[in-house]
């Protein structure tokens, strides 16, 4: 039995019933928990401006359909509001589910040249199937676009690569999702220069934008470390035997296929600069990846109809998976219409104190962590919690350097794990892997993490950093 198959075997809870109790949890906050809201300037809160709505905690509002609401009073989430939430969370997340399914094309269209698994074959052999040097290289690679230039859903496209090349050298697709996803959220919450959430954050408590990268970078190089320590340990526990010899087809690559992989590396470097330089979102993304499936068909001599076949079944591979996308969105469409959402905020900042550098430190940390849960977006959570976090620092003697760094690691760390992160989601479709499977594979990772964030503020403090 494959490890594929093993984790089939064992997989018990769908994905889809922890989104739906997710769901439902969250209209539950919204009769259990008060409804407030902060004034805001632009899409930042005002510091000290969070105030409590009235709102009535009946059950009986369960049951209400098409209730008016009035704008100086709150209401809690009906039954049928949570089911209509669900088509809003596929309207509001449409971009990013569309994009996931034309990458779930293009890659069906690559794979039907067989470029892909005559390139991973004499990459294979070129290396003798050594992923103890193999997967550190790339992991490398992967968490450095991250760390420094910010990318994420850049790298979906080389995910069913990875989980291709496991599965060639006879390990599941979760560790082939683990050497990219692992090293990108790695990357992302040391952010040395990720501009996303710094170009937010910084500013929000009186800092120089990339500034007090040094101290980042040791970060990085600390969570990379053990990153890339935790996917080499997987891959022992899954029974890789180096020393098992394995064949693999080391003759030169036909000019076709050739051809076909140049413009997928191209292509891909490319996509990069170009998503960057004039900050493409998610419609100039899924444009790019249908005109790359037509480029890869025509290089790769497919025919039109071959092509739209192959283009449809890679589709299908990841229908379910991209779903699920829009349902993780609901979760804060519920949050949004029961105005909890402020008052979680407000909530989770009192685990702020004002006892000392490190124990405000450490909280705001669990705060982001928490916060992160509800709010995946970085931009998102930073324009709520920074704004908030920064003045509570400087009561408690947090250093802003170390405010910001508390908002990556809480940030970074939980979009490891959390099934509303809709780039995770992304992660796992491309991969077709299963929520709950991966929750397992990767949970003493994501404690590890938590620990060595701790040892990190830690030092932080100690330093005044």
């Amino acid at each position: 039995m494959t490890a594929d198959e093993k984790c089939r075997a064992g997989k018990g809870i769908s994905p889809i019933v922890v989104l739906l109790g997710i769901l439902l949890l969250a209209t539950a906050l919204t009769y259990l928990a008060d409804s407030g809201s902060y004034e805001r300037e632009g899409k930042l809160v005002v510091p000290g401006t969070y105030q409590t709505l009235e709102k009535s905690h009946s059950l009986a509002q369960l049951f209400d359909v098409g209730g008016t609401r009035q704008p100086d009073r709150a209401q809690p989430v009906s039954l049928a509001g949570t089911l209509l939430a669900i088509p809003q969370g596929l309207e509001r997340m449409a971009g990013l589910i569309f994009m996931v399914l034309i990458i779930g094309g293009m890659f069906g269209v690559m794979t039907h040249t067989g470029a892909i698994d005559a390139g991973l074959e004499r990459l294979l052999s070129g290396m003798r199937g050594n992923v103890y040097v193999l997967v550190p290289t790339l992991m490398i690679v992967y968490s450095a676009g991250s760390t420094f230039l910010g990318l994420a859903s850049e790298y979906l496209l080389v995910i069913p690569l990875m989980v291709a090349m496991a599965h060639r050298l006879g390990l599941s697709s979760l560790v082939g999702l683990a050497i990219v996803t692992v090293a990108v959220k790695a990357g992302y919450l040391s952010s040395v220069t990720n501009p996303i959430p710094l170009s937010i954050a910084q500013p929000l408590v009186g800092l120089q934008v990339f500034s007090g990268a040094g101290f980042r970078l040791l970060c990085y190089l600390v969570f990379l470390s053990v990153g890339i320590a935790f996917v080499l340990l997987m891959i022992r526990r899954e029974g890789h035997d180096h020393a098992l010899e394995r064949e693999f087809d080391g003759r030169p690559l036909s000019r076709r296929h050739a051809l076909t992989l140049w413009v997928v590396v191209l292509g891909i470097a490319f996509l990069v600069y170009g998503a960057n330089r004039w900050h493409w979102t998610h419609h100039e993304l899924s444009a790019y990846y249908v005109g790359m499936s037509i480029v890869i068909a025509a290089v790769g001599r497919v025919a039109a109809s071959e092509a739209a076949e192959a283009f449809v079944r890679g589709m299908k591979k990841v229908l379910m998976a991209s779903m699920l996308i829009g349902v993780a969105s609901a979760v804060a469409v519920v949050l949004e219409q029961g105005q909890v959402l402020d008052s979680i905020v407000h909530t989770l900042t009192g685990l702020v104190g004002e006892n000392g550098a490190w124990p405000a430190a450490v909280g705001m940390f669990g705060a982001q962590l928490l916060l992160d849960f509800l709010i995946p977006s970085t931009s998102g959570q930073a324009a709520i919690s920074m704004p908030i976090m920064g003045p509570l620092g400087q009561l408690s003697g947090v250093g802003p350097q170390t405010t910001v760094l508390a908002f990556l690691f809480g940030n970074g760390i939980t979009n490891l794990l959390t099934p509303t992160s809709g780039t995770l989601l992304a992660y796992l479709a491309t991969a077709q892997v299963n929520w709950v499977d991966w929750a397992r594979f990767v949970f003493w990772l994501w404690v590890a993490f938590i620990v060595v964030a701790i040892i990190l503020l830690t030092a932080a403090v100690s330093i005044g950093y």
